[in-house]
């Protein structure tokens, strides 16, 4: 299978997803990495045309540890992101023709933050787009496929539907996670947060929930055409 994982900046996928990333990558599943916005906001010290730079190269880092065959990236500034904005359309429906997934995983429309609202709005609106002949035409046709929303961050306002078991995935979720040393080392040094220790905290309460060591919650996006009787998620 393909799985195509789109989240709003550079470290979401990593926080979210990033041991049931790395999972179907060693189950022999091929895995597509998409990070829409580029995260240059994401510092108070580190000025944005430097960060965004940056911060691609740490998404690609953890896209290697997970074992993604791809990280994109639509390089939309923080906080400038709407789902409408046409350029924005057409490069998620090349993708999506590019990777042709079998489903995809994104931002849960109950999110916390603006940003990852608009990437999930983008997600469910091109991948519909995308199965449209005459919309973009220069990109070859795909179909409509599943979608799954991922966990909110520290589990707030998410109800799982479905667990992945991660416990075999935890180390190289943090790994990757810790590639993105510009926000992790700014975050522990002002603000006081393990942002790593924190992120498998969550991650040990969704293993409590569904009876392992570590895992990941999703849920399954219900709309007409997205449902499906087939297991995705390993």
């Amino acid at each position: 299978m393909r799985v195509l994982a789109v989240g709003c900046h550079p470290d979401d996928l990593e926080i979210c997803c990033g041991g049931t990333l790395a999972r179907m990558a060693d189950e022999g599943h091929e895995v597509y990495m998409c990070h829409v916005a580029n995260g240059d906001m994401g510092h108070m010290v580190i000025m944005p045309e430097e960060l965004g730079k940056l911060r691609e190269k740490e998404a690609e880092n953890g896209g290697d540890i997970l074992g993604a065959k791809k990280v994109y990236n639509v390089n939309i500034g923080d906080c400038r992101l709407y789902s409408h904005d046409t350029e924005a359309r057409r490069e998620m429906v090349r993708i999506i023709r590019e990777v042709q997934p079998d489903f995809i995983i994104t931002h849960s429309p109950d999110d916390y933050m603006e940003d990852h609202l608009q990437v999930s709005q983008l997600v469910f609106e091109t991948s519909f787009t995308a199965s449209v002949a005459h919309m973009f035409p220069e990109y070859p046709v795909y179909r409509v496929v599943p979608i799954y929303y991922m966990d909110n961050l520290a589990g707030a306002n998410f109800l799982p539907e479905q667990y992945v078991d991660i416990t075999d995935y935890i180390d190289k979720k943090i790994a990757a996670l810790e590639c993105h040393e510009s926000q992790l080392k700014w975050m522990l040094e002002h603000d006081k947060i393990d942002f790593a220790e924190f992120v498998k905290s969550c991650s040990r309460f969704r293993g409590l929930q569904s009876g392992v060591q570590y895992a990941e919650a999703f849920k399954a996006c219900h709309a007409h055409l997205r449902d499906t009787t087939k297991r995705f998620l390993p």
